[in-house]
């Protein structure tokens, strides 16, 4: 093991870093933890600080983060240079993405894919993004039906990166057309056509929230994909082909995330539309899609309620008597955890609609956290967790988007002194609550605007 050229430790002389280690465990007589990569060692440190720098050394992370440290003479990668190293891989991807070979492509999407879910890349994508966009542009319309659903991905995951500028309108509107070419293509893949579907109501919401032309036009056509489940005149439900369930219920949740968006009179009228055909739905044969609509008509009610206290469901006993055969649903034709996931969102619909009582759940992230008090909220959490799967609570501490929808103000730039004064569980879910509250105001605010449009 090299020795340091700065200076000796310990007890100054020659020997592993193992008996280092021991002599300043006894000398200081106090537990020794390691600091994390990044933390620079200062010359005069105390002995605490010497163990921390001798057991980074030793701790062999393979992250890219910066590691510089006095007395070890190994070479370290400083984070300007991982940082580099990092976005070469990322320009590679890029160019992968017009490569001839369809399986070197699909690699390339895979990897920016988990890359966009697992980082914030503003900076970097804004200068690279109509060469990206030109990418996704061209798997849409020339790749094969994985490649499609790869690509409307990543490009609901861009347009969370670029968040809600000028960028990310300016690639919605670019690519808007081909994703809608494909979600009404009934001889395109499902598959893709889910993805489509799914970039349909992300990209509006984030890009074209304040649009109230592009947001009833994406309202319109993803009604047209699943307004097809709905029952006949005679109020028989239609019988569903090979994996149209699947593609009713991402047509559904994307359209419900942009409900969350519509002024009052929109609303009014879309409750008396849907609430009714969606009930029916209910008897579905596909659980997911069950429990798609289910959660619609929780939201579609809160909805109702927010706007007018007194809203009442119409042939409400009908409604909740539906809720309870599927609350309690023994079927053994199904399978048991389908059985056990549908009696559990099934239970919490039935509580909302009859005691307007949501069960509150709450996120981790970091030191901070929010609370899902309610279907809107739930909506909206889960609609970015589908696109960004693991990756989200990533964004929810450093994506300026999430944390302004979710009323978390500006990323906390954390130091140790900040762990010893954190504020309460209580004041955390008073301040999320105000917070989101706040944010439902100015999106109201929003909503009066669009009104004259819609």
């Amino acid at each position: 093991m090299p020795r340091s050229k700065k200076g000796k430790r310990g007890s100054g002389k020659p020997g592993s870093l193992r008996q280092e280690l021991l002599q300043l465990q006894l000398s200081t007589k106090s537990s020794v933890k390691g600091v994390k990569n990044g933390v620079k060692g200062e010359s005069g440190a105390s002995d605490d600080e010497l163990t921390s720098d001798i057991l980074s050394h030793c701790s062999s992370a393979s992250e890219t983060t910066s590691v510089v440290e006095e007395g070890t003479g190994a070479e370290q990668v400083d984070e300007q240079t991982a940082q580099e190293e990092t976005e070469d891989k990322l320009k590679q991807c890029i160019d992968n993405l017009m490569d001839k070979s369809a399986k070197t492509r699909l690699a390339a999407l895979e990897s920016l894919r988990q890359a966009f879910s697992s980082r914030v890349l503003y900076d970097f994508l804004t200068e690279r993004r109509l060469t990206v966009g030109d990418c996704l542009e061209r798997s849409l319309k020339k790749g094969s039906g994985e490649e499609q659903a790869a690509a409307a991905t990543l490009f609901a995951q861009l347009c969370i990166q670029l968040g809600s500028g000028d960028e990310a309108e300016e690639g919605f509107k670019m690519l808007r057309p081909i994703l809608t070419a494909i979600l009404i293509d009934n001889s395109a893949s499902i598959a893709a056509r889910q993805s489509c579907a799914r970039a349909l109501g992300m990209c509006c919401y984030v890009s074209a929230a304040e649009d109230g032309e592009d947001l009833i036009k994406s309202l319109a056509l993803l009604e047209s994909i699943f307004m097809s489940s709905y029952p006949n005149r005679e109020g028989t439900l239609p019988t569903p082909k090979p994996g149209s369930a699947g593609l009713h219920g991402a047509a559904l949740q994307a359209w419900s995330l942009l409900v969350t968006l519509c002024p009052a009179s929109r609303l009014t009228v879309l409750l008396d539309l849907h609430l009714p055909k969606l009930q029916a739905c209910l008897q579905s044969n596909d659980v997911n899609y069950r429990i798609a609509v289910g959660e619609t008509i929780a939201l579609l009610v809160e909805l109702g309620r927010e706007i007018d206290e007194e809203f009442e469901v119409k042939d409400s006993e009908s409604l909740c008597e539906s809720l309870k055969s599927l609350a309690t649903d023994g079927n053994k034709h199904r399978a048991k955890n389908d059985r056990r996931k549908q009696r559990s969102i099934f239970r919490e619909v039935l509580h909302y609609i009859e005691s307007e009582d949501f069960t509150e759940e709450k996120i981790r992230f970091g030191v901070e956290s929010i609370y899902i008090d309610g279907w809107m909220r739930k909506h909206i959490y889960d609609a970015f967790k589908e696109i960004l799967e693991s990756g989200v609570r990533h964004h929810l501490q450093f994506n300026p988007l999430l944390r302004d929808i979710f009323g978390l103000g500006a990323p906390l730039i954390l130091d140790p002194a900040v762990k010893g004064n954190k504020i309460s569980r209580f004041e955390k879910h008073l301040f999320n609550s105000a917070a989101f509250k706040a944010r439902t105001k100015q999106r109201s605010k929003v909503r009066d605007k669009r009104a004259d449009v819609m």
